[in-house]
C-alpha cells in the first residue's frame, strides 16, 4: 500500500467527532498494516457507513450488517481491554 493510500485512508478516519476518529484510527494505525488484504478492504468499506451506524457498532447498541466489518468492530472495542 503507498503512503498517498494510507494518506487518503486516514483522511476517511476523520469522521466528525474525536471518540469516532480515536476508535476507526487507531484500527488504521494499529491493525492495518498486518492485516491481510480482504481484512484492509473491509476496514475500507466500513469507513463508507455513515457515522451513526458506526458509532451504534462500536458502542456495542447493534451489530455491524457484516462479518468483516464486526471482527473489525470486535477487534476495536477489545482495544483497551489487553
Amino acid at each position: 500500500m503507498t503512503d498517498a493510500a494510507i494518506a487518503r485512508l486516514r483522511w476517511r478516519c476523520r469522521r466528525g467527532t474525536r471518540e469516532l476518529d480515536a476508535l476507526v484510527g487507531w484500527w488504521l494505525d494499529a491493525r492495518y498494516a498486518a492485516a491481510c488484504a480482504s481484512q484492509q478492504l473491509a476496514f475500507s468499506e466500513l469507513l463508507e457507513a455513515q457515522d451513526p451506524d458506526l458509532w451504534h457498532w462500536l458502542v456495542g447498541r447493534e451489530p455491524a450488517p457484516r462479518a468483516d466489518w464486526q471482527a473489525i468492530v470486535d477487534e476495536i472495542r477489545a482495544r483497551d481491554r489487553v
